[in-house]
């Protein structure tokens, strides 16, 4: 079965967040470092650091978690990323050796 995502991206100044789902993440974040979409929200706050993503089995799973996760406060989103990325390191690198290259859609 082919895992779903849940993600959040951040700009250089962490001054905003981003939670996003997909099925692709490699894909998905690529997207958002080539401003794919130049209206996009993304694009217009450079946000294309990769901070923080859980893995799924099931694209439902990751929609409610993006869901959770939107609902939660800021702090509990910094909290979050604190606890598995502390130096905010861009995970894109991560994703890419762990799930491939992934081909663009």
């Amino acid at each position: 079965m082919k895992p779903s995502f849940v993600y959040i991206l951040t700009n250089k100044n962490h001054t905003t967040l981003y939670i996003g789902v997909t099925s692709n993440i490699v894909n998905r974040i690529r997207q958002h470092k080539d401003k794919y979409y130049p209206k996009s929200f993304t694009a217009r706050y450079n946000l294309d650091k990769l901070v923080y993503y859980e893995a799924f089995q099931m694209i439902g799973d990751a929609i409610g978690r993006e869901k959770q996760l939107k609902a939660g406060s800021r702090a509990k989103k910094i909290a979050l990323i604190d606890s598995i990325n502390p130096e905010w390191v861009d995970l894109y690198d991560v994703v890419r050796a762990e799930f491939g290259d992934g081909e663009l859609e």
